[in-house]
Formats: structure tokens, C-alpha cells, sequence
């Protein structure tokens, strides 16, 4: 498997958010193929851990927001994603919340993403998404699972998290897989703590993203991404402060090919 590096950065600078941002359930099947339709060749989604260790996309803790859990599971079940085994997550409609359309979309695994993902070229952004108090447990079997499923691949995915203990736990497990570090804000010592953990990208919030800031991250030998990128305007900032990768739902607004 190719390393990726600052020097040898092989990915799209189009992202399209959760598969196709809002225009499908997002993080399901549905929405890569819609994304890829508008001409999307780089995906981020959200991956998480059902209680028997399975990697699967889900972007809350909960499942109540875009799934029918409550429905299917009953009640008084618990509604953490992470409690519950795969065989009962993979029954749940994950798209009737959004239209009916979508209706009986089911939940993906990370193994479904990337057979679809490879089977066409496309690259991915895995960002880890923990059940409280597993981060550096799901760190290391998404690292793990994520590196059987690209051993073959020309490129591999890009993982990101908000918990460095989650890229921690990528960086002991997989230590070949790239990693970047996502930021809300610019919180004391972010910068240490990319380097610390490996890092190859920082991956903020737009709006953090000025001349300072860029200096600092490309500065420390870091490609700088932006979340979540909706409007023209803000895109037209972050091209012009010379930035790596904008992460977008608006997948009808951008084409990615410019």
C-alpha cells in the first residue's frame, strides 16, 4: 500500500459530506451512488462500532435520528448504536427519515463502503466516530478492519477523528494509514497534538481557516481540509488561502471536476 504523505497527496479536493450531504440518508449506500452520480469521487462517512465489533456508519450515538429503532428494537431498548450488535443494527431502516424514497435503506458496514468505494475508484474519509468511552478501542479495530479492506488499494482512506485517543489508537494499530486530526476549535496545543499522533492533515471547521492559521498547519507540514462547506463564498475563501480539501454537502452546487 502507497504512503501518504504531504509530498504525495493523491486525494480529490472535493468531499462530498456523509456520501451526498443532504440529498439522501446520509452515511447509507443511497448516498455514495447519488454523490458519485453528481460527479463526487471522494467520500467522507461517519464509522463506529456495534457492540460486537463490527465497523458500521452511523453518525450520532443514538439511533433515533435516522433510524426506525425505536420501531424495530422496541422502546425500552437501548437507543446507543454502539449496545446493540450488528445483526440487529443491519435489520434497521436507515432511510425512511428522509423520504420515502429512501425508504428501507438499510445501515452499511465498513466492509459494504469499501467494496463499493474500490470497486470503482473512488477514495473515502473515514472519520472515527466513538461510542463514548471507546475511542481508542474503536480506533484500533477501525485501523484494523480499514487496512484488511485496502491492503490491495492503490490509495488508502484517510482516517480523521475529534478524539486523538481514537487516532491513537489508529496510529498503534495501523500505522501506515493516514491520519488527520478534526478541530471544532483551535483548541491549546492542537498543533502538538497533530505531530504527536502523525498526522498528514488538520481538518477544521471552515471558518477557522485564515492566513495564520494555514501558515501554522503548512508551516508544521500539514494539508489543511475544511468542514462542512455550503456556500460559494466560503469555498471561494478557502481556494484562495491555498487549502488541501473542502468537505461539502451541496454535492448539487459543486462540481467537483473544477
Amino acid at each position: 500500500m502507497p504512503v501518504v504523505s504531504v509530498d504525495n497527496w493523491p486525494y480529490p479536493h472535493w468531499v462530498a459530506h456523509r456520501g451526498a450531504g443532504k440529498l439522501a440518508p446520509e452515511n447509507t449506500l443511497a448516498a455514495f451512488r447519488l454523490g458519485a452520480a453528481h460527479g463526487y469521487r471522494m467520500f467522507e462517512c461517519d464509522v463506529k462500532l456495534s457492540a460486537d465489533g463490527v465497523p458500521f456508519l452511523l453518525h450520532d450515538d443514538t439511533l433515533q435520528r435516522t433510524t426506525n429503532a425505536r420501531q424495530q428494537l422496541g422502546a425500552g431498548n437501548s437507543a446507543v448504536a454502539g449496545d446493540h450488535p450488528w445483526s440487529e443494527l443491519a435489520q434497521l431502516d436507515a432511510g425512511s427519515w428522509h423520504s420515502r424514497a429512501f425508504a428501507g435503506e438499510p445501515l452499511p458496514s465498513l466492509q459494504a463502503i469499501a467494496s463499493y468505494c474500490l470497486a470503482n475508484g473512488f477514495f473515502l474519509n473515514i472519520e472515527i466516530k466513538p461510542t463514548p468511552l471507546t475511542e481508542a478501542h474503536t480506533g484500533e479495530v477501525v485501523a484494523q478492519h480499514a487496512q484488511r479492506l485496502w491492503q490491495q488499494a492503490k490509495t488508502p482512506p484517510l482516517l480523521t477523528s475529534f478524539k486523538p485517543d481514537a487516532l491513537r489508537g489508529a496510529m498503534q494499530a495501523a500505522p501506515e494509514l493516514p491520519r488527520g486530526l478534526l478541530l471544532d476549535t483551535l483548541w491549546t496545543g492542537w498543533l502538538e497534538t497533530a505531530l504527536s499522533l502523525g498526522c498528514v492533515a488538520v481538518v477544521c471547521n471552515h471558518a477557522l481557516w485564515d492566513t495564520s492559521s494555514v501558515t501554522q498547519a503548512t508551516s508544521a507540514g500539514f494539508r489543511t481540509l475544511s468542514y462542512t462547506v455550503n456556500d460559494e463564498w466560503a469555498a471561494q475563501r478557502l481556494i484562495n488561502l491555498g487549502t488541501d480539501g473542502i468537505i461539502t454537502d451541496r454535492v448539487d452546487l459543486f462540481t467537483p471536476l473544477l
